[in-house]
Order: structure tokens, then sequence, then C-alpha cells
């Protein structure tokens, strides 16, 4: 049986860190404008049938990133675009089916299909290089798509320490009963898994998903309403004490969350205690190591800021004069 690895609850620096840059572009425009913004300057590769994956949370889930804001996106950039998402493993509002599109109505993601793609069955796709799994179950009509846009709340995870493109991908395109549960469970235990295998069978879940894709994937980062809770535990979700940042955009997945969790550390000691006791408690940056030890991506960037001339710029520009959150309507 593998072990799991490096250590998750440290954090590496920078400049401690080898290998290429990729490209990261950054805007502090919260709203629909900042989300298309970031996005044209990454999608070059999206064409054909477009799958969004995004979280269209919990009944009421009061972080996620608004149906409104996306409404207004796909309206401009991806008008025959299909929100997709699939089934969850714990009991709530998304758990089945029925309960799921009910949850959706709820939510105001009715302006545009969304397919739960575990709806009508599973399929499985190999998992190249991983250590935990050969093969990983996904909702059945994932395959029925030719390109993959990752619009990703970021935000903390009750168990994988921050939830951002990774997460989005690899629980997110994996079924409600097979895939979720072969990446949360141990032999004996359905919610057993914790730290770096945890961190690592998701990554893998992930990875499995973009060898199916290739290079037609593209990804969006929204820093905003960051509990350290996921958007899965809707209004039961920890109360937001970190300050709003802004909207990231890369082809890289790796860079993108390794940029996030940069600007994360970059804060001050009391913007940031409570996101970096989540992410480091729960080992949460094995997903960037293990990420980068399967070649997904590099975890140096060159950051590009989109607000001012495409100048580049630093994480603690970033992090410049940051207001205390305070909840702003969609």
């Amino acid at each position: 049986m593998p072990t799991a690895g490096k250590d998750g609850n440290k954090y590496v620096p920078y400049e401690e860190r080898q290998g290429n840059e990729s490209i990261v572009y950054f805007t502090r425009d919260l709203s629909p404008e900042g989300i298309m913004k970031a996005y044209e300057k990454v999608n070059a590769k999206i064409s054909g049938k477009v799958a969004i994956k995004l979280h269209t949370g919990e009944q009421n889930g009061p972080n996620i990133i608004p149906s409104a804001w996306v409404k207004k996106f796909m309206e401009k950039e991806l008008p025959d675009a299909t929100i997709i998402e699939t089934n969850t493993l714990y009991a709530g509002d998304r758990d089945s089916t029925e309960k799921h599109l009910k949850t959706l109505e709820v939510n105001g993601w009715t302006f545009c299909p969304v397919d739960i793609m575990d709806a009508d069955g599973t399929e499985m796709l190999p998992v190249k290089g991983g250590k935990w799994f050969t093969e990983m179950s996904h909702g059945k009509t994932m395959t029925q798509y030719d390109s993959l846009f990752a619009l990703t709340h970021f935000k903390g995870h009750t168990v994988g320490g921050f939830g951002g493109a990774n997460k989005n991908i690899g629980i997110g395109c994996a079924d409600g009963q097979i895939g979720k549960r072969m990446i949360h469970s141990t032999e004996d235990d359905t919610w057993g898994i914790v730290e770096e295998e945890f961190g690592e069978k998701m990554t893998e879940s992930t990875k499995s998903t973009l060898d199916f894709f290739g290079d037609k994937v593209t990804y969006v980062n929204v820093m905003r309403n960051m509990s350290v809770s996921c958007d899965c535990e809707g209004l039961a979700a920890e109360p937001v004490v970190t300050p709003d940042v802004g909207i990231l955009a890369s082809t890289d997945i790796l860079a993108i969350d390794q940029a996030c969790v940069d600007i994360i550390y970059a804060m001050t000691a009391d913007e940031h205690k409570a996101m970096v006791e989540r992410i480091e408690s729960r080992h949460g940056l094995r997903q960037l190591s293990y990420m980068k030890e399967l070649g997904m991506g590099n975890d140096r960037y060159v950051l590009i800021d989109l607000d001012h001339d495409e100048q580049r710029i630093t994480v603690k520009d970033c992090v410049k004069n940051l207001k205390p959150f305070v909840r702003i309507k969609p």
C-alpha cells in the first residue's frame, strides 16, 4: 500500500522553489467584468463544446460566486457553454439528482444548462503516474465536452486545507458515489482520509480529468468571501474573516493555486491567521507539491497586473491596503 509523501504543513517560500515560470494574471476587480477581463487572457484554446466547472453551492450558501455574475459572464463570453456538476457523497442538498436540481433552482442556476454528470451513470478514466489510483470514476457525461473552464471560488476546505482549482476539478468531476468515495476513503472508513493522503488522492483525480482534456483547459480563481470552510458547508460555513483580494487567471493549474496560496501568506498575520491555520493544520500544501511531482504545472510564475498596463507585480502588491471583509450583495 502506498504511503503519503512530503509534509503538507510546511510552506515553501518562492525563493526556495526551482523550475520554469508560468504566467498568472491578476485583477482587483471583483465583478462579472473582472471575470471577463481575466478569462479573456487565458481562453485561446477553449473551443468546441465547453464545460464550465464551478461550485454551485448548497441551498442559499452565502459565499459562492454569485450566479448573477456567472450569467453576465456567460452571456458575453460563453453563451453556448454548459455548467457541469456531480452529486455529493455527503448527505445534504445535493446528494441525489432530484435534490441537486432543486438546489440549483434555489441558488439561481436557471439561466443556462447545468449537467449533473453522474445523473445517469459514471465513466472510468485512467490516472497516469499516480501512486494511489490507476483510474478514477467521473460523471458519465464529462467525456462529451471538448474544453473545460474551471471557474473556482478560492477558499478554505475542512479536509484539504484550501479549495482551489485542484479541488474544484478533483472533487467536482468525480462522481458522487464511486469517485468521491475513492478519494475520501481508507480501506475501512469512508471519511477516514486526512492530510497528505487526501491531497494526493484529490490531485490524482484532477490529473485524470486534465489528461482527458489536454491543453483545452483554463482557470480563473476568485478570491472573495473566503471562509475557512468549503462551499459544501453552505449556511454552516465558518464566518469570513479573510479580506477579499481579487481574481486570478492562468493556463497552469499549479501556478494559479500556488499564487492564491502565496497571496494568503503575503497578508498580515491578522489577515491570514485563520486561513493559514486551516491550510497547515490539514496539510493542504501537499496539493501543490504533489501537482509539481506529477508534472501538472509550475510553482513559479510571473504575476501580471491587468489593472495597470499589464505590469509585472509581486504577491505583496496584491495585498496592499486590503480592507477587512464586509459582505457585499451579489
